[in-house]
């Protein structure tokens, strides 16, 4: 589905420039809101959507959406077809150190967002959650339908938070709106503060690396490429009502198997130092996609080993 206008907030972002790029490569007019916040350098998200600054069917809008009344006029002007709302303060240990950042921007900011498609009547919204929202007790592999949610941070409880108030707008008033729970995604664009950016920076140049935890911990890590497929696959989805999707690779990895395929890769042992688990973090996530196949299409493509050289030759230049 393409030749229409869609509005990403949180477009200049890691997930949300991939998501820019497919968008416009089809043939959709794109706004991407962004704030241009000092979560990390601004100019890495300035440069991300840079090469579209000319573009005709593309334009950006520096808007925190946190600023309500803004948020509204904006999209009361533009009257998109719709909405992908990525725009979010990120990380678990950061959520510690500033929950009211997080609830201000995740949940606040996202019912701005709510508020402002409901009164411009549009019709489809897509938000974008996170394999977070399980938190450390859920049985493996995550399934959609999980109830006993129990967030291990404040930026999980805000996730969770956040996929309410979308039900709660579809609910009431019949936006078609869909939840995306990412896992764990990597690529080239990946924020600096992220463990395979960190990681892979550190092997790079020769420096340690510290690692959290005994390296038994897991995560299903994500190409980016394949969450935006996913993304794209829900906002292209002719279903009415509420739905929540886990995207993820089903393929969870050790910290220490992590670590040793970016050594492989590289050709370098990395000088690892260890640290005790931190707060917040949980000990695996695993997404089941029985779901997410069946409903969107959805099937992972980029393997951990390919994904994880992309990256590489992303980031190599850059250092």
């Amino acid at each position: 589905m393409s030749g229409q206008t869609i509005v990403v907030t949180g477009g200049a972002g890691f997930i949300g420039s991939h998501l820019v790029d497919r968008l416009l490569a089809r043939g959709d007019a794109v706004v991407c809101v962004d704030d241009f916040n000092d979560a990390y350098d601004p100019a890495l998200k300035r440069e991300n959507v840079a090469p579209h600054r000319d573009a005709a069917a593309f334009r950006v809008v520096e808007l925190d959406v946190r600023e309500r009344e803004p948020t509204i006029a904006l999209v009361r002007e533009l009257r998109p077809d719709a909405v992908v709302h990525l725009a979010a303060r990120a990380g678990v240990r950061p959520s510690l150190a500033n929950p009211w950042l997080y609830q201000e921007t995740n949940v606040g900011g996202t019912l701005n967002v709510l508020e402002a498609c409901r009164l411009a009547g549009v019709e489809r919204f897509v938000f974008g959650s996170s394999s977070s929202v399980y938190g450390c007790d859920a049985a493996a592999p995550f399934a959609e339908d999980a109830l006993d949610l129990r967030p291990a941070s404040p930026y999980a409880a805000t996730k969770i938070a956040g996929e309410a108030m979308v039900h709660s707008y579809a609910h009431l008033y019949g936006i078609q709106a869909t939840s995306l729970r990412f896992f764990t995604v990597y690529g080239p664009r990946q924020r600096p503060d992220l463990a395979i950016s960190k990681f892979t920076a550190g092997i790079l140049r020769g420096a340690p690396i510290e690692l959290f935890g005994d390296g038994t911990s897991s995560r299903d890590y994500t190409h980016v490429d394949d969450i935006v497929a996913g993304t794209l696959a829900a906002l292209d989805r002719a279903a009415p009502g509420y739905a929540v999707f886990n995207l993820g690779s089903a393929r969870p990895t050790s910290l220490r198997s992590l670590v040793a395929a970016l050594e492989g890769i590289i050709g370098v042992a990395a000088k690892i130092e260890w640290s005790p688990a931190q707060p917040g973090d949980v000990p695996r996530t695993h997404a089941a996609l029985e779901r997410a196949r069946a409903e969107l299409g959805y099937a992972p493509a980029v393997s951990l080993v390919d994904g994880l050289a992309d990256f590489i030759r992303w980031l190599r230049p850059r250092l």
